[in-house]
C-alpha cells in the first residue's frame, strides 16, 4: 500500500488508482438513481391525483398529499377576495335599482310680453302722430295663466319593499309643490311625503306599489376615518344615478347649512367625505363597499373642493321605524336648553367640570320650557347634566343624541353636577310638541 502511493509521489503513475475512481463513478450513477426514485415517489404523491394516478386522498405509495395544497387546490372560486374596483361594481349594480330622483313640481305663472304705444293716448303727441300713434313700442309683461313645472330635483332610495323612501328634508320642503319619484328605469311614480323629521334634515316618502328593492341599512356607529365610500344621486338634478367615489374623511362635524325654504339649519353629528356630492345628489345614499348604507349625503362646502356632509344612517333608522309605527316622526323630549361643556366654557364660567351639557338660557329662550319633563324633575338653569343612563355626555355622544334613541314614556336617569356635588335626577320622557 505505501509502495503504491510513494511511486505515485515519485513517478506520478496513477495506475494503482484507477479502481477508485471507478468505484467513485459507480456510486455517483446510484446516489442519482436513488435520489431520482425518491423525487418521483414526492411528485407522484402529491401530483398524482390531479392526473388521475393514485388515489385522490393517499395517491401511489401511500403518500399523503400536503395539506396546504390540498387547501389551496379545494378552495372554491368564490372564496377569492374581490378588488376594490369590483367591489364598488358590485355594490352600485346591486343599489342602483333602489336609488331614485325625486323632483317637485308646481303651478307657476305664465308670463307674457307685449308691446304699448306710451304716446298713443296724450293729445300732445297726437297733434304730431294722429291716431295711428307714435310708433314708439315699450314692452310690457303680464300673467297669462298658469302651468306645472319643474322646480327642484334631489334623491332618495327605497329603505322598504312596500314603497318607504328615505330622503332629505330640504329636498322635499316646498309643502305646495307635487312630487314624482323617477324610477331607475324611467319609470314615473306619484309620491306622497308622509314625514318631515322637525330637527333633522330627513323626511319620509312613499310610492304607491310593492316588490320594490330597498337597500340594507349599516351601523354608522361602526365607520372609520380613512374607510372606502360610495355615493350615487341625481347629480345637478339632471345626471340620475351619478356615481362617485371616496373615503370617511371626518366624523362628528357640525355645520350651519343653508338653501332650504327654511333658512339656515344646524346640523350636528354628521360624517364628512371627500366623495364627490353635487347639488341634486342631496337625499341620496353614502354606501360602504359591502353596499350597506351608512348615511344619507345632506350638504357639501361651498368653496372647497370635495368636502361634503353625510347625515349617519343610525339617526335615520329612528325615523323610519317611527313613521312606520306611528304614522308621523315622534321624538321624545327632555326639555332643556343646553351649551356643550368645553374647555372655553369652563374658563370663561368657572363651571366645575369639563363634560357635559350645561343648562343655560338666552335672552329668547329660557333654560327649561315650562311644563317640560326637565322642569317636573326639578332640573335648574346652571346644572350641567354629565350622563344618561350611564352614558357620559361629551362631543361623541351629544345629550340630544342620547335622549333621542329613547322612546316616549320611557324613564331614564340623569347625573347632574349642582352646587358642588354629583346628584342623580329620573326624567320620565314626554313627546316632543
Amino acid at each position: 500500500m505505501w509502495s503504491g502511493w510513494r511511486r505515485y509521489k515519485k513517478y506520478g503513475d496513477m495506475s494503482e488508482i484507477q479502481p477508485t475512481t471507478r468505484q467513485l463513478i459507480i456510486f455517483t450513477v446510484v446516489l442519482s438513481f436513488i435520489v431520482s426514485l425518491i423525487g418521483t415517489v414526492l411528485a407522484l404523491g402529491v401530483f398524482g391525483p390531479l392526473f388521475g394516478v393514485g388515489d385522490s386522498t393517499t395517491g401511489p405509495f401511500l403518500f399523503n398529499r400536503p395539506k396546504i395544497l390540498e387547501k389551496i387546490l379545494e378552495r372554491p372560486a368564490s372564496d377569492t377576495p374581490l378588488r376594490t374596483d369590483e367591489m364598488v361594481v358590485k355594490a352600485v349594480a346591486d343599489a342602483s335599482p333602489a336609488v331614485v330622483s325625486i323632483v317637485a313640481s308646481k303651478d307657476v305663472p305664465i308670463v307674457e310680453q307685449y308691446y304699448v304705444d306710451p304716446f298713443s293716448n296724450d293729445p300732445f303727441f297726437k297733434q304730431f302722430f294722429g291716431d295711428g300713434g307714435s310708433g314708439v313700442q315699450i314692452p310690457q309683461y303680464r300673467e297669462k295663466g298658469t302651468q306645472k313645472q319643474d322646480v327642484s330635483a334631489g334623491t332618495g332610495f327605497f329603505v322598504s319593499a312596500d314603497g318607504i323612501i328615505l330622503t332629505n328634508k330640504h329636498v322635499v320642503a316646498d309643502t305646495t309643490a307635487d312630487y314624482t319619484v323617477l324610477m331607475n328605469d324611467g319609470s314615473k311614480k306619484p309620491a306622497k311625503v308622509l314625514a318631515r323629521d322637525p330637527l333633522q334634515d330627513l323626511a319620509i316618502v312613499k310610492v304607491e306599489g310593492s316588490r320594490y328593492h330597498p337597500l340594507r341599512l349599516g351601523d354608522s356607529s361602526g365607520v372609520k376615518i380613512g374607510q372606502s365610500v360610495i355615493a350615487i344621486g341625481n347629480a345637478l338634478g339632471e345626471f340620475r344615478n351619478t356615481v362617485s367615489v371616496g373615503i370617511i374623511s371626518g366624523l362628528q362635524r357640525s355645520i350651519v347649512a343653508s338653501g332650504a325654504d327654511g333658512g339656515p339649519e344646524a346640523l350636528d353629528e354628521l360624517i364628512q367625505t371627500d366623495a364627490a356630492i353635487n347639488p341634486g345628489n342631496s337625499g341620496g345614499p353614502l354606501m360602504n363597499l359591502a353596499g350597506e348604507v351608512v348615511g344619507i349625503n345632506t350638504a357639501t362646502a361651498r368653496g372647497a373642493e370635495n368636502i361634503s356632509f353625510t347625515i349617519p344612517i343610525n339617526k335615520a333608522k329612528h325615523d323610519v321605524a317611527s313613521v312606520t309605527a306611528h304614522g308621523k316622526i315622534i321624538y321624545a323630549f327632555l326639555g332643556v336648553r343646553y351649551t356643550a361643556v368645553t374647555k372655553e366654557l369652563v374658563d370663561k364660567e368657572k363651571l366645575g367640570r369639563d363634560y357635559g351639557a350645561w343648562v343655560a338660557s338666552t335672552d329668547t329662550e329660557p333654560a327649561v320650557t315650562p311644563g317640560s319633563p326637565a322642569e317636573k324633575a326639578g332640573i335648574k338653569a346652571g346644572d350641567i347634566i354629565l350622563e344618561l343612563n350611564g352614558i357620559r355626555v361629551d362631543g361623541d355622544h351629544t345629550l340630544g343624541s342620547l335622549i333621542q334613541v329613547h322612546e316616549v314614556g320611557e324613564e331614564v336617569t340623569l347625573k347632574i353636577f349642582r352646587d358642588d356635588k354629583e346628584i342623580e335626577v329620573k326624567v320620565k320622557l314626554e313627546e316632543r310638541k
